[in-house]
C-alpha cells in the first residue's frame, strides 16, 4: 500500500517564523536602546566640557520630543481626541519603539520563513534596508524628525550602527526561537 507523503504545513512554518521574528524584535530592540545608550555616553564623555554645554543649551532651546513620543502622542490623540501629557509621551515612546520592533521583527521572520535570502548578513542587511526605509525615509517624511542631511554625522552612524545591532540580534533570536 501507498503511504501518503506529508508535505510540511507551510502556515504552520509561517507563523512559526512570525513568531520567531516578533520575540527577537522585541528582544532586538532592547538591546539596539543598550547600544544606543552606551553609544551616545561614549560621545558624549568625548567632547569638550564647552561643547557638551553648548549643546545642552541647543537641546534646551529644541523640541525635546522624539519620533516615538510624537506617535504616541498621534495615536493617543486619535484615539481619545487628547494629547498625552509630557510623561504620558516619556512612557508612550518607549512602547511605540518596543512595539514598532517587535512587528518589523514579525515581518522579518515571516520573510525568513519565505526565503533564506531575507537573513542576508546575518540579519545585517535587514537591519540597513530597516535603517533608510524608516528613520531616513519615512520618519523625516512624516516630519517626524529632520531630514537626514540636518542630523549630525556621528548622529547618523550611531543609529545606522544601532540597527545594525538590531537586525543581527533579530536574527540570532528568530534562529534560536524558530
Amino acid at each position: 500500500m501507498l503511504e501518503k507523503i506529508r508535505m510540511p504545513n507551510r502556515n504552520h512554518c509561517l507563523t512559526r517564523g512570525v513568531l520567531a521574528g516578533a520575540l527577537g524584535g522585541l528582544v532586538a530592540s532592547w538591546v539596539m536602546n543598550l547600544f544606543i545608550t552606551a553609544a551616545m555616553k561614549a560621545q558624549q564623555a568625548a567632547k569638550s566640557p564647552e561643547e557638551q554645554a553648548r549643546e545642552q543649551a541647543q537641546q534646551n532651546q529644541q523640541d525635546s520630543e522624539d519620533s516615538t513620543m510624537k506617535v504616541a502622542d498621534t495615536i493617543t490623540w486619535l484615539a481619545t481626541g487628547h494629547h498625552l501629557s509630557q510623561h504620558g509621551k516619556q512612557k508612550g515612546g518607549p512602547i511605540v519603539h518596543y512595539a514598532f520592533g517587535t512587528l518589523m521583527g514579525a515581518l522579518y521572520g515571516a520573510l525568513a520563513e519565505l526565503s533564506h535570502t531575507s537573513t542576508t548578513g546575518a540579519g545585517t542587511a535587514f537591519g540597513t534596508g530597516l535603517f533608510i526605509a524608516a528613520d531616513e525615509i519615512m520618519v523625516p517624511a512624516l516630519g517626524l524628525s529632520k531630514p537626514p542631511t540636518q542630523q549630525p554625522a556621528s548622529d547618523q552612524l550611531t543609529h545606522y550602527a544601532a540597527h545594525l545591532v538590531y537586525g543581527t540580534t533579530t536574527e540570532m533570536v528568530r534562529r534560536l526561537a524558530a
